[in-house]
């Protein structure tokens, strides 16, 4: 009985799904099923990863009430990531999108200098916006790490506004 219940009820609702394997698709799905082997699964991790292997940089934040933070990093993470990441109260609202002026940094002149891209733009727009705003200000967001950049310190604003709520 239960058979004829499988044949008669469970194979018309998904025969769509069994249609999709033929001689054209079962060859791609193998392979695309090789691409999940378990050595692989490494790769989509988001847990951190120890620097064992990798060159790691150190950037020291200056909180709003002047403690340091000393953070320890691998090259091409942004500069909003690593605040997140060591509990620095750098907001990032707009989760790098460049669309708020919330992850807004002050660096000394010699580290400035020392970042590698110039500013966008749109994050100088941002920037017009930001709190306390300096020649050396840019946002945490668009600053990526680089191995030149180990000792570098940043300062936080003492306050924040954000772009996208004006009032």
């Amino acid at each position: 009985m239960a058979a004829r219940n499988v044949t008669r009820f469970v194979l018309p609702r998904f025969a769509s799904f069994f249609q999709r394997f033929n001689a054209t698709t079962v060859p791609l799905i193998l392979r695309r099923r090789a691409l999940y082997k378990s050595e692989h699964f490494g790769m989509f991790s988001t847990s951190p990863k120890p620097f064992a292997n990798e060159a790691s940089v150190t950037i020291t934040f200056v909180d709003r009430d002047g403690d340091k933070i000393v953070a320890k990093t691998k090259p091409g993470t942004s500069f909003l990531d690593v605040a997140i990441d060591c509990d620095v109260e750098l907001e990032g609202a707009c989760e790098g999108t460049l669309a708020c002026s919330t992850c807004h940094l002050i660096f000394s002149k010699e580290d400035y200098d020392r970042i590698p891209d110039k500013p966008t733009d749109e994050e100088l727009d941002m920037l017009d916006l930001a709190y306390g705003l300096t020649d050396t200000s840019r946002l945490g967001c668009q600053v990526i790490v680089t191995k030149d950049m180990d000792g570098l310190e940043v300062k936080v604003p003492a306050g924040v506004a954000d772009a996208r709520d004006p009032s």
